[in-house]
């Protein structure tokens, strides 16, 4: 059990994504922080135990907005390495619908282990196939980030337009409307957390406007309004996407959000590349949230997102590191690195600095998932911390401790705490054989291409 009383002492740095400042560190009490301290203050009551963080930069725990578990299984696959994202798709559709329970748990685990040593304490997972012997995926999602340790928005996600009636998906990967709408309202009434400090909490996340229905699309609105959950969908990551609205739909991607129900503060969207200034204005009005996705853009050739332009008109921005076939991995880190690189060739320098990406990491991200007891450091808040040290090769002759962070490249944590317990301690996962996880998803992977 962790400590009732801990002292985070006098950190290297400290990140707090808000205007708080606390060189000397942070006293967390029973999961929450109870404390922050000024340089030289000591704690208002007594603690039980300290923790020496003078080697160790502070940052709250990263939450991750948009991802693909199961997809760990098919990175750097040399068929689709070179393609954009409709043909990328429709190469690896017929592999993915290959997927079983076991195959999905030992990814889950994976992408869920590799986002925990980049210091990522939440993650948001849109799960969308579901052929026949997998109608549990979510389930099975569940019990991974129980036994990881983490919290999870695990989105029940949805194709129900298949290649017979004009949409991307092969037939055996798509749904009837009654089964999603079904299989939905039984994993929030099985599974949804509210509250702080919630671990599992589900969201409504059909695919894509060219893999589902109009139809599930407005019934998935209405179901999340009836039962308070939030939305989630891909939107504007190509031109090609784009197209397919226009010539199916006859309207644009906002448009078309629009026509179905979507366009609200409980949406959020992954990608946003493809948005007009109009449509801008109309997302930051409604408060509709954008995930972007760095590397996944890069890898794929979608676009750069307009990140600056959605913040001033008060869409929400937070980032993620999408399925780990696009992207291909799964670090929170580097993703924040990515954001930062990738969005100074759009704006400048000047205006996107580190403390702006590991706001989006944090702070933003967590106004995605609709949390407000996790992305800061605040009293109050959920003791969800990354800690991140500065001793390696890489980091010698760095000055900034926050912006080497990202300039020089971290990509692993030393310890990760959620909840006020330690996740990560040196560098390792507590109570996990990551050795027997990397033998059993190389098997899982190799039979999975292999058919």
């Amino acid at each position: 059990m962790p400590a009732t009383r801990l002292w985070i002492k006098n950190p290297l740095a400290l990140f707090t994504a808000n205007d708080l400042h606390a060189p000397g560190g942070l006293v967390v009490e029973n999961g929450v922080i109870a404390e922050l301290l000024d340089a030289g203050q000591a704690p208002a009551r007594p603690v039980d135990q300290t923790f020496d963080a003078r080697e160790h930069v502070v940052l709250p725990g990263l939450i991750n907005t948009h991802h693909h578990f199961y997809q760990t299984l098919t990175r750097a696959w040399a068929p689709v390495v070179n393609q954009p994202l409709f043909p990328w798709l429709k190469t690896l559709y017929p592999v993915w619908a290959r997927l079983t329970p076991e195959k999905l748990e030992v990814a889950s685990k994976v992408a869920l282990a590799e986002l925990l040593l980049s210091g990522c304490t939440t993650a948001a997972d849109h799960h969308y196939l579901f052929p026949g012997g997998l109608e549990n995926a979510i389930d099975v999602q569940v019990q991974a980030v129980r036994e990881l340790g983490m919290r999870a928005l695990l989105t029940r996600g949805s194709m129900s337009l298949g290649e017979a009636d004009g949409g991307l998906p092969p037939q055996q990967t798509v749904q009837e409307a009654e089964t999603i709408l079904a299989d939905s309202e039984r994993l929030i009434g099985l599974y949804h957390e509210r509250g702080d400090g919630a671990q599992v909490q589900i969201a409504l996340a059909p695919c894509s406007p060219f893999s589902v229905t109009p139809e599930i699309m407005r019934a998935s609105a209405e179901l999340a309004e009836a039962h308070d959950v939030r939305l989630h969908t891909h939107l504007a990551e190509t031109l090609d996407e784009e197209a397919f609205c226009l010539e199916r739909f006859g309207l644009r991607t906002v448009d078309y959000l629009d026509s179905v129900g979507w366009l609200g503060p409980r949406t959020w969207l992954a990608h946003g590349i493809h948005f007009n200034a109009e449509e801008i204005a109309r997302l930051g009005a409604a408060g509709t949230g954008i995930c972007h996705c760095p590397s996944s853009n890069m890898r794929l050739a979608s676009g750069i997102c307009p990140t600056v332009e959605l913040e001033e008109a008060g869409a929400p921005l937070g980032l993620g590191v999408d399925g780990s076939a696009s992207n291909d991995g799964s670090n929170m880190i580097l993703e924040a690195r990515q954001a930062l690189y990738l969005q100074r060739l759009r704006y400048g320098a000047e205006r996107i600095t580190p403390a702006r990406a590991l706001g989006w990491a944090t702070r933003g991200s967590a106004r995605l998932l609709g949390r407000d007891d996790i992305g800061e450091l605040a009293v109050g808040k959920q003791a969800d911390l990354a800690l991140f040290r500065l001793d390696e090769l890489r980091f010698s002759g760095s000055h900034d401790p926050l912006s080497a962070l990202l300039l020089c490249g971290a990509d692993r944590a030393d310890r990760v705490m959620i909840g006020g317990r330690w996740r990560v301690i040196d560098g390792q996962v507590e109570g996990l054989d990551l050795p027997g996880l990397i033998a059993e998803h190389r098997e899982a992977a190799r039979t999975l291409i292999a058919g």
